[in-house]
This record gives structure tokens, sequence and C-alpha cells, in this order.
């Protein structure tokens, strides 16, 4: 086994904060006055900004009563249930969880509006400003900002956020949460799960800001909605090589002549400043393209083997919440120190921040969307595609917990929101639509209209199984038996396989282990996962597989199947085997 992080002799972190085995290296060393304070939106940077994260005050009461007095302490933007809140704590149903705390505004800090963001709260917030309310949000995967200005004061101002989770009773995306967790459903959270923070802007400021690259075309096309006449520069490495005004549309085109390509093996990143009157933004973008080649992935019109693993996303102390961006950070670059080129974000939409890294890291990323809909019928998301082969019509909504309109309409909303929120990431190059037909519905029709709001990049419409016969994949899950795939003329994808135990504590959660394999040893382990890839991804690749995805990048509470424990602590795969295999998928 090889150690991926330092092992170490835990202990409490403050008096009662508590310790826990599950605690990674980094909750350890957790600042809890102000953890993750790094810039949240990278890609639309200010210089005056206010993090909030940290210390605030909780209640929590029966839905529909206010609290009177605040219980205790809370670490934003952990929520309840995690051990880096300092609560550990489930918020039920029929329950209302209550956040307090007080912020000023720093001299020579307040332009001419106030705007206050979350970058996600699960799932139905309302938020006050000094007792008076500044507006309301559904849905716990995507940020939302309000503008304040109307509500502050001179010295202490107040704010109060109020939080309900129906779970999977409503309407809204819940990923793999559940309020019996076990199996491959794993804890539910409540509450801010992302940072909170403050920004001032003059009244006229840049909002929203859409990069296209044109590889073809040696352009990047540049779209700031409401900024004509607005300046800008192109640099690399610190030098211009263009400057521009947008049109009175807030459009532009800027040549690039001789560009310098964005790949996993050099991930360069232009810069990019805006000016309109006095707000000044810094973002970045990359010149990559990708798209469908004779069955094969092309990115820059080069053919390339994608090998990846899965990644949930979910961290022993901090679950839905990494504990500091140098967590990021490390399990991006231990995925790439092993050969793998792909993470597949798995039903669930990360802070900005971890795509930035992807971005600069160079890791590909595939992007579900987080499913939702009423609790799903196993006999046909599961055993009858996987034991007969069936692929269902997915227009039978009650079939996949799809029966009720609202929910539906929900998931093109939120399907919408996330491709304007991560469209100028250059790492995304595919969307998941819908996984084992968790949720799934009229996987065709809304293909058509992901196509429409993005065409820049592939479509994997049904991951698993229930596949229409729309997208870009051919996209199958393997975990039991041999992989045996046969392509009809879309992209051949293996975006699930293996799954194979090695439980050696480390911080996995004390349940029921769930994986396809089960070993005793790590000799064991590793012989069986090279055997596997050998005999049967390699000899799949002979067949036209494109991509494939090993289940997992790290344990996530009963699900022992990664090749890290959930605290990363232990790498339990051999890092020269996997290297070596990857790179050899990647040849040719």
């Amino acid at each position: 086994m090889f150690k991926a992080g330092k092992k170490r002799e835990l202990r409490p972190i403050s008096p009662g904060f508590g310790s826990d085995e599950s605690l990674t290296v980094w909750g350890e060393n957790l600042d809890r006055n102000m953890p993750l304070s790094e810039y949240p939106r990278p890609q639309l940077m200010r210089r005056d900004w206010l993090c909030l994260n940290g210390p605030w005050q909780y209640a929590v009461c029966p839905e529909g009563e206010e609290p009177d007095s605040y219980h205790g302490e809370i670490i934003v933007p952990f929520t309840p249930e995690t051990i880096l809140s300092g609560l550990r704590r489930r918020i039920r149903p029929g329950e209302k969880l209550w956040y307090k705390r007080s912020f000023s505004i720093p001299k020579g800090f307040m332009k001419d509006r106030l705007l206050l963001h979350f970058g996600a709260v699960d799932q139905w917030c309302e938020v006050y400003i000094n007792n008076r309310m500044a507006g309301s949000h559904e849905g716990g995967y995507l940020p939302f900002t309000f503008d304040i200005t109307d509500l502050i004061k001179p010295g202490k101002n107040a704010i109060v956020v109020g939080v309900t989770d129906a779970w999977n009773a409503g309407c809204h995306a819940y990923g793999k949460q559940s309020e019996r967790p076990g199996g491959i459903w794993h804890t539910g959270q409540c509450g801010i799960w992302q940072t909170v923070w403050l920004e001032s802007v003059p009244k006229r400021h840049i909002k929203t800001l859409f990069l296209t690259p044109d590889v073809d075309g040696s352009r990047i096309l540049i779209e700031a909605p409401g900024c004509g006449g607005a300046w800008f520069a192109v640099l690399a490495e610190g030098r211009r090589v263009f400057v521009g005004e947008l049109d009175s549309r807030g459009k532009a085109s800027a040549p690039l002549p001789g560009f310098i390509p964005w790949t996993p093996e050099n991930p360069f990143l232009y810069d990019l400043l805006i000016k309109l009157g006095d707000d000044v933004v810094k973002s970045y973008f990359a010149m990559r393209k990708v798209s469908a080649l004779d069955g094969k992935i092309a990115l820059n019109g080069r053919p390339l083997f994608l090998t990846g693993l899965l990644d949930q996303g979910y961290w022993s102390d901090g679950l839905y919440t990494a504990p500091s961006d140098e967590a990021m950070i490390y399990d991006i670059q231990t995925a790439k120190s092993l050969g793998f080129n792909l993470l597949r974000k798995h039903v669930k939409i990360e802070p900005l921040r971890w795509y930035y890294h992807c971005d600069r890291l160079g890791m590909l990323v595939m992007q579900d969307f987080p499913n939702g809909g009423e609790p799903y019928k196993r006999l046909w998301t599961r055993l009858i595609p996987i034991f007969t082969g069936i692929q269902a019509g997915d227009h039978v909504y009650s079939r996949f917990g799809r029966k009720y309109d609202s929910g539906r309409r929900q998931f093109e909303q939120d399907m919408e929101e996330a491709v304007l929120l991560l469209y100028n990431a250059p790492s995304v190059i595919c969307w998941v639509l819908f996984n084992e037909g968790w949720g799934q519905f009229d996987s065709a029709r809304l293909a058509r209209r992901l196509r429409e709001l993005d065409p820049t990049r592939l479509i994997d419409a049904a991951s698993g199984w229930h596949d229409r016969g729309c997208g870009d994949f051919k996209s199958r899950h393997a975990y039991l038996g041999k992989i045996n795939l046969k392509g009809d003329g879309r992209i051949l994808a293996l975006t699930q396989f293996g799954g194979y135990i090695l439980d050696i504590g480390g911080g996995s959660f004390p349940r029921r282990s769930l994986g396809s394999k089960r070993f005793k040893t790590a000799e064991e382990y590793n012989a069986a996962l090279e055997r596997l890839y050998r005999e049967h991804v390699l000899y799949s690749k002979k067949r036209g597989l494109a991509l494939c995805v090993y289940t997992q990048l790290s344990d996530v509470e009963d699900e022992l199947n990664g090749l890290m424990t959930f605290d990363r602590c232990i790498l339990k795969a051999d890092p020269e085997m996997l290297l070596s295999i990857n790179n050899e998928m990647k040849e040719g």
C-alpha cells in the first residue's frame, strides 16, 4: 500500500470541535476563522471582495418557526452533518436550519452596489439583511446573488439565512444524498456548503462573460451582454497579444494567429482583462476544441484516448465541501500523477475553483448533471438493464422517478443554468445528462436542447443504460463478468467499470462495504486491477473503445472501491503500475 498523505495520530483540534478518525490532513489544519478563503470565481475576478466563511451562529427549529436564540457556532461553508462544521448533526425534513452572523463594510470598500454571493445552499433558503428580506433561492447546486445595497447601514450589519431541505421528496436535484444512507447512497446534507462572500461593484458593471475559443479560425470570441464599448486585452504569460473594444452588443472577436493550444500535457491559459468604466475584471480562457472524429474523441483535431476516474467529490470530514483549496488540488494532481487524463464529476457540481484547478493542471472533465426526481424503481433503473440488457423507453416517466411535471421542468432549468455556469471552463469537454436511469426522461429531446445551449462540447445522454440512440456516446457500465462492448458509430465509452474493494480502514465509514470484488491483500488487489485493464480494457480499445472511467478515485462512505481511502491518507493502488498502463492506453 502507498501513503497518499501523512499518516498521523489523531487528536482534538480545539475544545468543543472534537476529533475523528475520518479527518483529512487538511481538516486537521483547518483555519476555522477563515476556511476556503480563496477568491471563489476565478473567471470573473475583482479586487474588492470580502469572504464571509468562518464562524456563524446556528439554530434548528421546527419548520415555520423562528429561533428565540441561537444554539451555538457552526463553521461555514461546512454543512451541519459534517465533522468540520463542528456539529455533525442531521437536519431532518420538517426542521429548519438558521444561520446568523454580522459584518461591517471596511472604509473605502463600498462602490455603488453591494452584492451578496452564495456558492451553493442545499436546498431552499431565504436571506435577510438587518431583518429585511434580501431574497430566496431554490436548488442546492448552483450559485446565486442578491443586491443588498439598499438593506445595509453604517456599522454592523446582520445576515440571517433560513434553510430547509426536502431531500428526495421535492422537485430539486439531490445527487446521491439520502435521508437513509447506505450502499451507493450517501449522507444527505442541508445548508450552506460553498463560500459566502461580498463584492462591491460600480452601478454599471460586468455581470456575465462568455468565452468561446474558435480553434479553426484562430480567434477567441468574447461576449459580455450589456457591456458595449468595454476595453479588453488578451495576455499570454503577462504579454499583451491583442487589445480591442466590445461592440455595441458587447461582443468581440480577438485574432490569435499562432496560438498555443490547450492540452492535458500543456494546459496553457490566456489571461483576459476587461474594463467597463470603473469596473475591471480579470478572466482567462484556453484555445481548445473537442469533437467526435470517426468514433473517437478529438482534442484540437487529434484523436485522444481518455482514461479516467469516477469522482464523486465527497470528503470524509467535509462531505460535499473539500476541507481546503489544497485538498481539491491534491485529488486532481494525484489522478494526473497516476496517468489519468479525465475525471468524471459524478452527479454533483463543484465550486468554480475546482474547475479552475482542472483548467490550469490539465485535467479533462466529464460533467454530470445532478439527478433528482421521486424515489427510483430499482427494477427499472438497475435489475432489468443489468440482467436482461433491455433498454427501456424514458417516456414512461414513473419508471424513473419523473412522474411529476414540476421535477422535469426543474431539471431542465438546472441544466440550462449549469451550462451557463461552466460554459467558460476549458477542462469540461462533455455533459452527462443521466446516469443509470436515475430521474431519466425525454433524453433525445434534452440532448437536442443541450446541443443548442452548448454546441462546443460532447454529450453523453444516458450513461450506463436506457440508451435512446442519441448524443455522441454509446455509453456502458460494466461491473459483472467480462467487458464485451460493441459500437454503433457513436463514440464507444465505458463510463463506469471496476469497483474493486481493498478495505484497509483509514477513515472509511463503519457500515456495510460496497464494491464489485473484494480482496484481502494489496498484492491480490493490484494484480486483479492490472488484469482488468490489460485483459479487458486494452482489448476493448482494440475493438474501438475511446474512453474508460474506473470506479473510483476515493472511497465514499460504504463504497470502499476507491483507489484512495476516504480520508485520502492511503493510496491502495500501485502508482507505477497504473501510470504504465495509462500511458500504454493513451498511445496510438
